[in-house]
C-alpha cells in the first residue's frame, strides 16, 4: 500500500509559515510531490526525515518549479520532458519505482485573454507524448495542477468561465485526450457524481469562503493501476495555500 500526495504549494516558504510541515508530517506520505514551489537552489532547508528530496527549479527566480519527497528510493529520477523549449520552467520530475513511475506536474496556465493557450496546446501533445513513452517500461501515476477543470461538475461557476483559462474547450479537450490515452482519474473513479468538491479557490471575492472553486489538482493512473486503486481524497480543509492538497492510495 503506498499513500501518494500532491500539493500546489503556491510558494513553498510561504505555505512553510502557514502550516506546510504540520499537514507533511500528520499525512505520512510515501510520496509527496508539490507544484509551484518558487524557490531556486539553497533558498529554503525542509527537514523532512526519513524521506528523499528530489527538486525542480525554474530558471526565472519566484516562479514555477516542483518537487517529489519519497520514502523509499526511486530507480531513477528524471527531470523535465527532455525537451528544451518546455523545460527552462521546472515544471516535471520523474521517479522511478519497482511498480510504477510516479510522475509531478505543473501545467502552465494559459494567462489572461489565453496569451498562452497556443504554448499550452504544444506543451499538452508533448506531455502525454512523455507519459506514453514511460509507460512502455511501466505504468505511470501522475499528479499535479494540471490548470484545467474537466467538466462542468469540476467548477463553480462553469457558464461565466466558459472560454477563461482552465475551462477553455481547447483545454478540457486535452485533458479527455489523457483519459482516452487509457489514463484514469482517480477522484472521478471513485466518486463520478460528487459535486462542489473543488482543489483550487481564488484568493479574491471571498471564493473559498464561499466555495467557490475548481478542480484542477488531479491524480491520474494507467489503467493497468485501476484495480489496484484503494482510494481518493481531495483534502479541502487544509489551508496554507489557494490549492488544498489532493491524495490517491494505491495497493
Amino acid at each position: 500500500m503506498r499513500k501518494l500526495v500532491s500539493w500546489n504549494v503556491n510558494g513553498l516558504r510561504a505555505c512553510v509559515e502557514k502550516g506546510f510541515l504540520d499537514f507533511f508530517r500528520a499525512i505520512d506520505a510515501d510520496v509527496f510531490c508539490i507544484q509551484e514551489s518558487k524557490v531556486q537552489a539553497g533558498q529554503i532547508e525542509l527537514a523532512l526525515d526519513g524521506y528523499r528530496q528530489y527538486w525542480n527549479y525554474a530558471e526565472k527566480k519566484g516562479y514555477s518549479g516542483t518537487a517529489i519527497f519519497c520514502k523509499e528510493e526511486p530507480l531513477s529520477v528524471s527531470y523535465g520532458l527532455g525537451l528544451v523549449e518546455h523545460d527552462r520552467e521546472g515544471r516535471v520530475i520523474a521517479v522511478e519505482f519497482p511498480e510504477y513511475y510516479v510522475v509531478t506536474c505543473y501545467t502552465p496556465n494559459s494567462q489572461d485573454e489565453l496569451a498562452r493557450l497556443p504554448y499550452r496546446m504544444e506543451w499538452e501533445d508533448a506531455f502525454l507524448a512523455y507519459l506514453k513513452n514511460l509507460e512502455k517500461k511501466k505504468p505511470v501515476v501522475f499528479c499535479g495542477d494540471l490548470n484545467v477543470a474537466h467538466k462542468e461538475i469540476d467548477l463553480k461557476n462553469p457558464k461565466t468561465n466558459r472560454h477563461n483559462a482552465g475551462f477553455t474547450d481547447e483545454e478540457r479537450g486535452k485533458f479527455q485526450a489523457l483519459l482516452d490515452a487509457g489514463f484514469v482519474d482517480t477522484f472521478r473513479h471513485f466518486y463520478p457524481d460528487r459535486a462542489n468538491i473543488y482543489s483550487w479557490w481564488s484568493y479574491r471575492f471571498k471564493a473559498r469562503q464561499n466555495n467557490a472553486g475548481w478542480r484542477i489538482d488531479y491524480f491520474l493512473v494507467s489503467d493497468s493501476l485501476k484495480d489496484r486503486l484503494v482510494g481518493a481524497e481531495i483534502h479541502t480543509q487544509v489551508e496554507g495555500s489557494d490549492h488544498c492538497p489532493v491524495e490517491v492510495v494505491i495497493r
